[in-house]
C-alpha cells in the first residue's frame, strides 16, 4: 500500500473512531433521563457503587458501533457478517430484558448460546484454529468459549471505567493489526467503531459513574470483541488472541473455579473478582482502573509483537511475559494496599 493510501486509510479510521464516539456520547447523554427513570441500578451488598445509578447506556455503545461499522462497510464495500449483526442485536435485547426483570439463568444461557452459535457456525469452513480437530468439534468448543467470553465481560463490568480500560486497548491493538494487514477488514471495522463508542461512553462512566453499561451493553460487547479475537485466531494468531484479553480471562476464570470449588452459586452476583477485592483491600477505583489499563497496554504490545515477529521463540517469550504480568497484577490486587 502506498504512503498516500496509508494516510487515507488512517484518516478514515480516525474519522470512524470520532464518529462512533460522538454518536455514543450523544445517545448516552440524551438517554440518561429515561434510564434514570426506568433503569435505575440500586446499590446492594455486592455492588461497587453507593448511590442509585442509571444503567443501560450500552444501548448507545452498541448502536454507535453497529451504525458506524455498517455505514463504513457499505462505503468501503466490506461485508460485515449479517449473522453477527443479528446476534448482537438479539443478545443486546436479552441483556436489556435481564436489566429490567432478571431472566432465569438457564434462559439467559440458552439465548446466549444461540447467538454465539449463529455467529460461529456461519463462519466459512476454511476458517480454522486447529485443523487437526473435526470441524464440528472445533466449532462446538468455540461456541462454549464464546458463551464464557460473553459472560466474563459481563462479570468484569463491575467497576467504573473497568470495561473501558479493557476494551479500548484491545480494540486499538486490533485496529493497528488491521492496518498492518493482520486482521480481516470486517473485524477492523467492528473493532474501530467499538473503540470509538467506548471512548464516547467513557466520560459518563468515570468515577463516580453517572451511568452504567448494563447487561444490554456488556453482553453484546463481549460478543463483538470475542468475534474480533476469533477472527484474529482464524488468521493464524491464537497467541495474540489469548494475550489481548488475558487479564479478563484470568481474573474471571480463576474466580469462577474458586466459587465452584467452594460450592457457591457461581452464576449469582458477587464481589470476589480480583479487581473487586482490590477495592476492598484499600485500592482506590482510579488506582485499580489505571493499573488494569496499563496492564492491558502491555498485553496489547506483547500481542502485536507475536504477530509481527512471526517467530515461535518470541511468541513463547511474549506468552510467558504476559502470564507473569497478569499473575503479578492478580497477586497485587488480592493483597492489602500499603499506604
Amino acid at each position: 500500500m502506498s504512503s498516500a493510501a496509508d494516510a487515507l486509510a488512517g484518516a478514515a479510521l480516525l474519522l470512524a473512531v470520532a464518529a462512533a464516539a460522538l454518536i455514543s456520547a450523544l445517545v448516552t447523554w440524551t438517554s440518561r433521563p429515561l434510564l434514570q427513570r426506568y433503569a435505575l441500578a440500586r446499590p446492594n451488598a455486592r455492588s461497587s457503587h453507593r448511590i442509585p445509578t442509571p444503567q443501560g447506556a450500552g444501548i448507545a455503545v452498541i448502536a454507535a458501533t453497529l451504525i458506524v461499522a455498517s455505514l463504513w462497510g457499505v462505503s468501503a464495500n466490506v461485508a460485515i457478517p449479517p449473522a453477527l449483526v443479528a446476534a448482537t442485536i438479539v443478545i443486546a435485547l436479552v441483556g436489556f430484558a435481564d436489566d429490567m426483570v432478571s431472566l432465569p439463568v438457564l434462559v439467559r444461557l440458552v439465548l446466549q448460546a444461540a447467538c454465539v452459535g449463529a455467529v460461529v457456525f456461519t463462519a466459512p469452513e476454511t476458517a480454522r484454529i486447529v485443523p487437526a480437530l473435526p470441524l464440528a468439534l472445533e466449532r462446538g468448543l468455540v461456541v462454549l468459549a464464546g458463551v464464557w467470553f460473553v459472560n466474563l465481560v459481563n462479570f468484569m463490568d463491575g467497576l467504573d471505567l473497568m470495561t473501558v480500560a479493557e476494551v479500548v486497548p484491545v480494540t486499538a491493538a486490533l485496529l493497528l493489526l488491521g492496518m498492518l494487514g493482520d486482521l480481516s477488514w470486517p473485524a477492523v471495522l467492528i473493532a474501530t467503531a467499538l473503540c470509538g463508542a467506548m471512548l464516547g461512553f467513557a466520560p459518563f462512566n468515570r468515577p463516580v459513574a453517572k451511568v452504567f453499561l448494563g447487561d444490554v451493553g456488556s453482553l453484546p460487547i463481549g460478543l463483538l470483541l470475542g468475534w474480533c479475537l476469533l477472527e484474529l485466531a482464524f488468521r493464524g494468531q491464537p497467541a495474540a488472541a489469548l494475550l489481548l484479553p488475558a487479564y479478563y480471562l484470568a481474573d474471571s476464570t480463576i474466580t469462577l473455579f474458586r466459587r465452584i470449588i467452594r460450592r457457591e452459586p457461581f452464576w449469582s452476583a458477587h464481589r470476589t473478582h480480583f479487581y473487586q477485592r482490590a477495592t476492598d483491600n484499600g485500592f482506590t477505583v482510579k488506582r485499580v482502573i489505571g493499573e488494569a489499563f496499563a496492564l492491558n497496554l502491555v498485553l496489547a504490545l506483547l500481542a502485536i509483537a507475536t504477530v509481527r515477529s512471526g517467530s515461535t521463540a518470541i511468541t513463547i517469550v511474549c506468552l510467558i511475559t504476559g502470564a507473569a504480568a497478569v499473575a503479578f497484577a492478580l497477586r497485587r490486587f488480592s493483597g492489602a494496599q500499603v499506604t
